[in-house]
């Protein structure tokens, strides 16, 4: 692979004025569940009485440049900031050559040849030299032996990394302590959750972690860091570069994180300072729940339809599957009770030699305490369901009757109640029924199907609709 070599004496470091480095007392971050986060930089650096330009590259490389402040904690009256710019020209190959078009360079090859010339053309596949400018003679360089090449300075006007620029003026001289802010796309957080069921299938253990991930092109030393939870309303952008009051809950004893609500949204604040670097993933430790109470329930939705079929109902497939899903609820008294990030659960049990085995996973939405849960962990292998249309008919010109006959069958080896959810339409009633049902909305009816083990039930029901 052929370098680039670029003789530079300056290194491209956060520099102020004269090479002066603006040295970083603390960092701190919020970080959103939207792939964005607020940074807070405080850092010490030496300004002179009157113009200061003041560049600092070591930033987000998906910054918001808009989102930028920047203000003298020292003595804020007294630094007023000119301009801001953000710069984002970054060095690449083809910006060098186009730069150095009749300006000299030096080649060397993959054999030891080395050609020094003015660069008079190039393309994917040739370099081209001219020994005097203009003359000759004339050198043409095939890229794919090209070992390295060497520019004598970066050009003015490329940057190695994007850098924020700010003119001030500033009416005392001396050490200032200033603080830089900005958002930045690129990082964000997740809540990631590992239940365990116990032998009895009666209570789980509940595990929550958070995943912080950090793709915004900038690492974040010995950080605070925070977390926001909650669907915040952010207006999209395109990245830049590449085309209330505080009422704090302590969660559980031994947890590192501090949950505050905060206006509308919940906010998760490390108790410890920790690093994230760039292009990492990291993973802390949320909360640990013992013994959280559930119900395991099973679910038959037999209709593959949602919407009113009128005369096409011989045609009408049916759904076999019954699925298994887990209810909890998360309050204090069932050993939870405490604002639950949105994320991915997933759900383990151990077998017979206490190996813990994957029974399913599923999402949850942010939840509030005292809300229930409801995780799907897939269908269930040993009970099966069969649904079918026995008979329609036109009653009237917007009034129709059908029948429906539920088949369910239990081939485990313990009795089951499954809940069998059947959708209604248009005005409706029903008007005869072999099993007692619930209603529960508008267009909803559910039987709570009692199945013996190693046995089968019929569920039969006539509804009249009208539309």
């Amino acid at each position: 692979m052929k370098k680039i070599l670029i003789a530079v004496s300056v290194l491209v470091a956060c520099v102020c004025l004269k090479g002066q480095e603006m040295e970083r007392n603390q960092v701190s971050l919020t970080v959103y569940n939207q792939n964005f986060a607020i940074v807070r930089d405080v850092r010490t650096i030496e300004l002179k009485e009157g113009l200061n330009i003041i560049k600092c590259p070591d930033i987000a490389a998906q910054i918001e440049p808009s989102s930028v402040s920047f203000r003298s904690l020292t003595a804020p009256e007294k630094c007023i900031i000119l301009e801001q710019n953000f710069e984002y020209d970054l060095v690449s190959s083809e910006k060098l050559f186009n730069k150095y078009m009749d300006k000299k360079i030096k080649v060397m090859t993959k054999d030891n040849n080395i050609y020094s010339g003015y660069l008079s053309g190039y393309d994917k596949d040739l370099l081209v030299l001219s020994q005097q400018q203009g003359i000759g003679p004339v050198y043409m360089v095939t890229r794919e032996n090209i070992r390295d090449i060497e520019f004598p300075v970066l050009p003015e006007g490329l940057i190695t990394k994007p850098t924020l620029v700010w003119h001030l003026s500033n009416t005392k001289a001396g050490r200032h302590l200033v603080e830089l802010g900005y958002i930045t796309g690129g990082i964000g957080w997740q809540a990631d959750y590992v239940a365990t069921v116990s032998k009895d299938e009666k209570s789980l253990s509940l595990n929550g972690w958070v995943t912080v991930e950090n793709r915004s092109g900038t690492a974040y030393e010995n950080a605070g860091l925070k977390l926001m939870a909650g669907d915040v309303r952010k207006i999209s952008e395109q990245p830049v570069i590449r085309k209330g009051v505080m009422e704090a809950r302590v969660m559980a004893a031994g947890n590192q994180f501090e949950e505050k609500e905060f206006f509308e949204y919940h906010l998760y604040t490390l108790g410890r300072k920790t690093t994230l670097q760039n292009n990492q993933t990291k993973q802390i430790n949320l909360f640990s729940a013992p013994a959280v109470g559930f119900e395991k329930v099973y679910i038959y939705e037999g209709a593959l339809y949602r919407w009113y079929y009128y005369d096409n109902w011989q045609n009408q497939q049916c759904n076999r599957k019954v699925a298994v899903k887990i209810e909890m609820k998360n309050a204090e008294k069932n050993g939870l009770g405490m604002p639950l990030p949105k994320g991915r659960v997933r759900v383990y049990k151990a077998d017979t030699d206490d190996t813990l085995q994957f029974i399913g996973e599923d999402l949850i939405d942010h939840t509030p305490k005292d809300e229930k849960i409801v995780l799907s962990l897939g269908n269930a292998f040993d009970i099966t369901g069969e649904r079918k249309i026995t008979d329609h008919k036109k009653i009237a010109a917007n009034i129709y009757r059908d029948s429906y006959e539920i088949k369910l069958r239990n081939h485990k080896k313990e009795p089951v109640v499954v809940r069998v959810i059947e959708r209604q339409f248009g005005d409706w009633n029903v008007i005869q029924s072999s099993y007692s049902y619930e209603k529960k909305d508008a267009g909803t009816i559910e039987f709570a199907a009692k199945i013996p083990q190693n046995d089968e039930i019929t569920i039969t029901y006539t509804t009249e609709y009208k539309f």
